[in-house]
This record gives structure tokens, sequence and C-alpha cells, in this order.
């Protein structure tokens, strides 16, 4: 099993969400919820049509971190 890294980014009316280590593997959604299933979707066909198309899998080498920071304006 791999673990690949997503990034969700807001949007005026929406979310969207790509994987890095994934070219092409994006979605959008309304919730987070509805990103982590479509996401998880997105990747799971994406790694099968790799698979098909005879390409190797690309192993996850992007991390992502949250943090805070304090900032006073």
């Amino acid at each position: 099993m791999k673990k690949y890294a997503v990034v969700i980014e807001r949007g005026p009316n929406n979310l969207s969400a790509y994987v890095p280590d994934l070219p092409g593997c994006i979605t959008t959604g309304k919730t987070v919820e509805e990103i982590e299933r479509n996401i998880r979707e997105a990747i799971e066909l994406h790694l099968e049509g790799l698979t098909e198309d005879g390409e190797s899998i690309p192993e996850p080498t992007t991390l992502a971190l949250e943090i805070e920071v304090p900032f006073a304006a």
C-alpha cells in the first residue's frame, strides 16, 4: 500500500485537490469529505491507467506539513 500526499486548495466556490506525485491526478468538491472520496477514486483510477499503459507506479516522495506561526498584523 502506498500513501500519497494530497494538497487541498480553497477556491471561491469550491475546493480542489491534487496529488503532487501523480501529475494530472486532480478533483474538486464542496467539502473536505467529498474531496477525500473523490481524490481516493481519482488516485485509484490514475494508478490503474498507469498500470494498463505499462508505466511504473511512482513512489510517493512528497511530504506535507502544516506549520503554525505567530503573526500580528
